[in-house]
């Protein structure tokens, strides 16, 4: 008994933890937005001086940097929940930063039973393993693919990312460089998984790592 509640509170304060680094790195995402916004009449007046001097290289050299800079703030995942498309876009915005490509298709179909937040933990987890993971790697080697829709008469989930070499099996899950704590992260997302219900699976390979998970929907 005692045992299990200390389970129960390590792992309430460790999803407490999760959710608040996912909204410290989704407000850090708003800040460059506002701050984008708040330059907006100063790059402007940049423009339209160069404009005037007929120095057009120089205002073609400004409009690249600034596409480059509103694609790494544009928030434009829509799945449908709103809390998963903040963490969506949080984390595609630390892949970015990173120089990984990121390949989504995202809409969550009718009937899911998954709360936000434990929907932000599965995702968040499984992202977080693979933003690390692609850091490891030469740029030229590194992606990321996630997709979330409907399989059937099931949520489908999977987050495929480029890996080093194949890791070994640690009972249904994998060990881990990074420690006990990155091995909490993949239990969380199967023990919830299983919490609703549904099947976590994963596969690791030399050169890339697979995460899927199956969710029965609601009828």
């Amino acid at each position: 008994m005692l045992f299990q509640k200390w389970i129960d509170r390590r792992i309430e304060a460790y999803q407490s933890d999760l959710i608040r680094k996912y909204c410290d790195e989704v407000e850090g995402m708003y800040a460059k937005m506002r701050g984008w916004r708040h330059d907006y009449h100063n790059h402007i007046q940049a423009l339209q001086a160069s404009m005037a001097l007929g120095k057009y290289e120089e205002v073609n050299a400004y409009l690249r940097q600034l596409n480059d800079d509103l694609t790494q703030v544009d928030t434009s995942i829509k799945t449908g929940r709103v809390m998963v498309d903040a963490i969506l876009n949080g984390k595609i915005n630390i892949a970015a930063q990173n120089h990984i490509p990121v390949n989504i298709k995202a809409v969550f179909p009718a009937g899911v039973t998954v709360s936000d937040v434990d929907l932000c933990v599965i995702i968040g987890n499984l992202l977080d393993n693979a933003v690390e993971e692609n850091k490891k790697l030469p740029m030229e080697e590194r992606f990321i693919r996630i997709y979330i829709g409907r399989k059937n008469t099931q949520l489908y989930l999977a987050i495929t990312n480029a890996a080093g070499k194949k890791q070994p099996r640690r009972g249904s899950l994998f060990s881990s460089s990074k420690g006990a704590h990155h091995g909490f992260g993949l239990a969380r997302v199967e023990s919830l998984t299983v919490k609703y219900g549904g099947l976590f699976s994963a596969d690791s390979e030399d050169g890339g790592f697979t995460a899927e998970i199956l969710i029965p929907l609601e009828e």
